[in-house]
């Protein structure tokens, strides 16, 4: 199944979103929660996919502190996630590793600023201790697989850190079921086929971007051998969703024909190296799709 996350073009409504991709010819979406209720509304989000023809496949739990309605610690954010999830018939719920540093939030409408803190000593937080500890048993419960997504390296000045624990490949292997992000993966400098060799045994769920010294890049623009990578997941057998997660600039979002041209090129990306017959869902009808995209711009 090849999917679009709907926070690829965060910057438009949920509706228009689903539409596109629909449109464009992926098999499903992944639901990115933000603070807008468009994205955390399950009633109102059964009616765009039953409209726009296109199922809720995952779910990502809010990325960051500050969503309104919702719990402020990560792993009340992660439970509201798996609700929604139920109300939307997705079995698939993408969540991060534990933050490595505190939060501290600041409102003074319409603003919400994070701080972030180092403690001076500092004490797994409650959701590194509760994913270490109860994430398996609660997904059983629950009967929705959490996968666990590989988070990047960010620059400190002259340091390249990472801002999450449990996120070295030894603490990845542990978990039951992992996301495996591309982009990602270049943010750390390392080969991208090794890395999924070593974790392949736990990837369920994968986030596809390239990267070029910027993340979320389209698959077919960048340093990353993505198409090699494609091919890996389909000699081994792969059978989770693929789903393409980018920035809006990436897709030149605000230029219509230009998003509908990116996304009809990145569908047949991803569709002539994972699929051993790219034809055998919607391609045959791509080339015109395409050409009326084309018209537009």
């Amino acid at each position: 199944m090849i999917a679009f996350s709907t926070g690829s073009l965060h910057t438009y409504g949920t509706s228009r979103v689903a539409h596109l991709a629909a449109a464009a010819g992926f098999d499903g979406l992944e639901l990115m929660v933000d603070d807008r209720w468009d994205t955390r509304d399950a009633g109102y989000l059964r009616e765009v996919v039953q409209r726009a023809g296109i199922p809720i496949l995952s779910v990502h739990a809010p990325s960051r502190p500050g969503a309104h309605g919702w719990a402020e610690d990560e792993l009340g954010r992660l439970r509201r996630t798996v609700d929604l999830a139920h109300g939307v018939g997705a079995r698939m719920v993408v969540a991060h590793p534990p933050f490595r540093y505190r939060a501290v939030i600041l409102r003074h409408e319409p603003f919400v600023t994070a701080v972030v803190v180092t403690p001076f000593r500092r004490r797994p937080s409650p959701y590194h201790r509760w994913i270490a500890t109860e994430l398996e048993s609660y997904q059983e419960r629950e009967q929705v697989t959490i996968a666990i997504e590989n988070m990047p390296r960010h620059r400190l000045g002259p340091r390249l850190v990472s801002l999450f624990d449990l996120n070295e490949i030894r603490d990845l292997r542990r978990f039951p079921a992992l996301t495996l992000d591309t982009t990602h993966v270049g943010t750390w400098g390392v080969d991208l086929l090794e890395t999924y060799e070593l974790l392949a045994h736990r990837v369920v769920h994968v986030h596809l971007s390239n990267y070029d010294g910027r993340q979320h890049r389209l698959p077919q623009d960048g340093s990353l051998a993505l198409g090699p990578f494609l091919a890996a997941l389909r000699r081994r057998g792969y059978e989770g969703a693929i789903v393409v997660e980018l920035q809006p600039d990436a897709l030149e979002a605000g230029d219509e024909g230009r998003v509908r041209g990116r996304l009809a090129e990145t569908v047949a990306f991803c569709r002539a190296h994972f699929i051993a017959d790219p034809h055998r869902r919607g391609i045959d009808g791509q080339a015109a799709w395409m050409k009326d995209s084309a018209s537009l711009t």
